[in-house]
């Protein structure tokens, strides 16, 4: 995938504040603090690995980005928009691949496409040109007209990129994004997000409890029982936990 591919989907973007700036998240259900006083902030074309055994508390920080919950305390910026008090601008510049699947089986590929284009406004023309540019930079053009329920698990993923950069975003959020693909699958999304990462610039929060995709990260955040037990680059974490691997590190702060 080269630069060209994607250079409609990720421009235009406010040059003056960072792409997501969250501060002092707390959330509590019923009693449970899920998130406690945690921080974190992305910079363009920064790719940070959140990292974390399940129940770690990473689904819930990525439905307080998302705006699907509210924090009980803290705030969130997406460039420089107040996702509390401004949340149609903030959420302009962010994109999603969820966790669960979220494409429409029995529509084709440009069908599920078109209704996320005409959810943003984007003109008919303009759309098109974006979605066959998309699916052309991860190699998925000649699937277009086919439905998504004859793709392969990995194709579907890589369906669902090319839907969270057709707006241009600024963030790209991967909840999970990996479970349930081979190997392979696992790589080339990893590699086609890097690819994004490096050429475009977009700010990238990569969501995961698989300790293997964490290389190249530029900064890696474990969670823990909703606390942040590390923040930094992979070789401070192995650093200050005195382990040789990422995985002895990763357990080592999450044993308990």
């Amino acid at each position: 995938m080269t630069s060209a591919n994607f250079d409609t989907l990720t421009s235009d973007r406010p040059p003056q504040a960072l792409p997501l700036r969250a501060v002092s998240l707390t959330k509590a259900y019923q009693g449970h603090v899920a998130l406690r006083n945690l921080s974190l902030s992305l910079a363009p074309g920064e790719r940070v690995v959140l990292l974390g055994p399940n129940g770690a508390g990473k689904s819930t920080l990525l439905q307080l980005l998302t705006g699907l919950f509210a924090p009980d305390s803290g705030s969130i910026h997406i460039m420089g928009h107040d996702l509390r008090t401004a949340a149609p601008q903030a959420l302009t510049h962010l994109g999603v691949v969820f966790q669960q699947p979220a494409l429409d089986l029995d529509l084709s590929v440009q069908a599920n496409l078109r209704f996320h284009t005409d959810l943003h406004g984007l003109p008919r023309a303009l759309a098109e040109q974006r979605i066959h540019q998309g699916l052309e930079g991860l190699g998925l053009l000649s699937h277009l007209r086919q439905a998504c329920r004859t793709l392969s698990g990995g194709n579907r993923r890589k369906v669902e990129l090319v839907r969270a950069l057709l707006h241009r975003p600024a963030v790209l959020l991967m909840d999970e994004a990996t479970v349930g693909l081979d190997p392979a699958s696992r790589v080339q999304l990893l590699q086609a997000v890097q690819t994004l990462q490096r050429t475009q610039g977009v700010a990238t929060l990569w969501a995961t409890h698989l300790v293997e995709e964490v290389a190249n990260a530029d900064k890696v955040i474990v969670l823990h029982q909703g606390q942040v037990r590390h923040e930094g680059r992979v070789s401070d974490l192995l650093t200050e936990t005195g382990q040789s691997d990422v995985q002895a590190a990763f357990l080592s702060l999450t044993r308990a």
